[in-house]
């Protein structure tokens, strides 16, 4: 199982910016896929996340603004932002959960500028 995210990039506050993770492996055995982000200095927190199911949840902090999505063949999970802010600013992470092992991609770096 292997998860790798890109699309990661600079934008300006107000744009938006789409994230990508290529999932691989067992892709139907995930409990769940979710978003992490790493903001410059800090811990890194949760986005958001999809269920097997294909139901969302979200931080306070992206509701409204983040919507997270898989295509129907489960290899890609998406993370479209939009309205962003300069506190959004962060290196983001999927993650796949299967019953209790986690599994990380790389991370992408996201900057918005002011």
């Amino acid at each position: 199982v292997q998860l790798q995210a890109f699309g990661g990039g600079l934008v300006q506050a107000g744009g938006s910016l789409r994230l990508s993770c290529v999932v691989s492996g067992n892709r139907n055995a995930f409990k769940s896929l979710a978003w992490y982000r790493q903001p410059p200095g800090n811990e890194r927190e949760w986005v958001g996340r999809i269920t097997a199911n294909g139901i969302t949840d979200y931080a306070d902090s992206v509701k409204g603004r983040f919507t997270i999505s898989r295509d129907r063949g489960k290899k890609m999970l998406y993370l479209q932002m939009n309205i962003l802010k300069p506190e959004d600013t962060a290196v983001y992470y999927c993650k796949g959960t299967i019953r209790s092992a986690e599994f990380w991609g790389q991370g992408t770096q996201v900057t918005v500028s002011s």
